[in-house]
């Protein structure tokens, strides 16, 4: 069955390349590949897809996996065969015959006809799974929280064809599973329960201390044919969800590793520098007239610089407008701002009353050592003193600092006077970097101009 599906996949993505073809013909040249060599061209690409499509894993099974990568996976593999099509031409010396326009509409409307024909196609099997048709049975083997977790996530995605079918629950001492299913606490029970119910799928929801575990269920089932997955419960030892990643060809688990490295950090990078230059650019008369005020209010300069932890740990030299007189601090330590702290000048109270003390940290946004949006950096001596005492505080410097963040959008602005407020602004920030995504960050800059600058723990 496989097979044939794998068969009419290829069949169809030929059928689209051909029909891409011919729709860019009739739109560039007013009739449908009646010339011979745009024909042979379409069959070279058409060639070099079946050859290195399979690579791209695009004919693999997706149940279960995001769409929108499938979607991401087509385009790079059509994009790549093209590349090859046209380096063939070149190599042949034909490249002049080949009408730019006529290959732009070619590429983007067959590359178009691919990813909608799999997306229909999976909107169709998603459909019939959740009708109850073509699903995978799994029995899920584990323990405690991290077991009911993995069964919740099926039964939230019923389009993605599987369905809990049982648990078994490998310590039983250490507590019940709590869960609609049939749960095991005898290993003989689960195993004839598999077998006679030809379950599809054995998912290993298990700590990494469970290796005798996950030894003797993989031996159990090797004569059968029974899918086994590994889902490691690490949460004791990582702070992010983090897929599993190819590394040298091994795959491997980031349990101490940045959670926002990919791809999908580029929006976040490009809305920073092109944020950042309009922010400065619009309020470049108001930025001048407080470096004024600022100049006037006391004697000292403009800016107050100080060093701060960037992503990964990295110094760097943050920029404020300076809002307190000049004074001594004590080496090793530095003092909050009180409220009615007499080191706050009459200009520099309104300036952090308002945060417009902050302006200034685009500049740092704009040379890459910051963020708009990430947890907010604090001085050395802080990172020296809570990172002992709250879990995960140096875990917020796996990713760029931000000028605004989720912990802030909530109400953790200012003064942390008692560990308390730190281990919820900690907590805040974890959550967002374990839930990132470009919308997110967004919506904390929405929120951030909504609820305006100002804030009642700002003196």
């Amino acid at each position: 069955m496989r097979d044939l599906q794998g068969l009419l996949a290829r069949i169809f993505d030929v059928a689209m390349i051909f029909i891409g073809a011919a729709v860019a013909s009739q739109i560039r040249f007013n009739y449908v590949l009646e010339h011979r060599f745009y024909v042979a061209f379409v069959a070279f690409a058409a060639a070099f897809s079946l050859a290195l499509f399979p690579g791209f894993g695009v004919y693999q099974s997706w149940r279960g996996r995001s769409k929108l990568a499938l979607a991401g996976q087509v385009s790079l593999a059509w994009l790549i065969v093209q590349a090859c099509a046209l380096v063939l031409m070149f190599s042949l010396h034909r490249i002049d015959y080949v009408s730019r326009l006529w290959f732009a509409y070619w590429t983007a409307m067959s590359g178009s006809l691919l990813i909608a024909g799999r997306l229909v196609t999976h909107a169709i099997l998603a459909r019939m799974r959740n009708a109850g048709m073509n699903l995978h049975q799994v029995v899920v083997v584990g323990c405690g929280r991290h077991c009911e977790s993995i069964l919740r996530k099926i039964d939230d995605s019923p389009a993605s064809g599987f369905r809990a079918a049982a648990a078994y629950n490998a310590t039983p001492a250490a507590g019940q599973i709590n869960t609609r299913v049939p749960v095991f606490e005898q290993h003989e029970a689960f195993v004839n329960y598999v077998r006679a119910q030809q379950v599809h799928e054995v998912w290993l929801a298990l700590p990494l201390s469970q290796e005798r575990t996950i030894h003797r269920i993989v031996t159990q089932f090797r004569d059968d044919f029974v899918n086994i997955r590994f889902i490691p419960d690490v949460r004791s030892i990582s702070f992010f969800n983090q897929a599993v990643v190819d590394l040298l060809g091994v795959p491997a688990i980031n349990l101490a590793a940045s959670p926002i490295t990919d791809i999908k950090v580029l929006p976040k990078l490009v809305f920073d520098r092109v944020f950042a230059a309009c922010v400065l650019l619009g309020t470049s008369p108001l930025l001048i007239v407080i470096a004024v005020l600022v100049k006037l209010s006391s004697p000292g300069p403009v800016f107050f610089k100080q060093k701060r932890k960037g992503i990964d740990g990295r110094e760097f030299e943050i920029y404020k407008f300076r809002s307190m007189k000049v004074h001594a601090e004590t080496p090793g330590r530095v003092t909050q701002a009180r409220k009615g702290d007499k080191r706050v000048t009459r200009v520099g109270a309104f300036l952090r009353r308002t945060s417009l003390d902050e302006l200034p940290q685009f500049i740092n946004v704009l040379k890459g050592e910051m963020s708009v949006v990430g947890p907010r950096p604090h001085a050395l001596e802080h990172d020296d003193i809570y990172k002992d005492l709250v879990k995960g505080y140096m875990y917020r410097y796996r990713i760029k600092p931000g000028i605004t963040g989720w912990a802030q959008v909530n109400g953790y602005r200012g003064e942390t006077d008692r560990i308390e407020k730190m281990m919820g602004r900690v907590k805040l920030d974890l959550y967002y970097m374990q839930h990132w995504t470009f919308g997110l960050d967004m919506k904390i800059v929405a929120l951030t101009l909504w609820k305006g600058f100002a804030g009642a723990n700002a003196y």
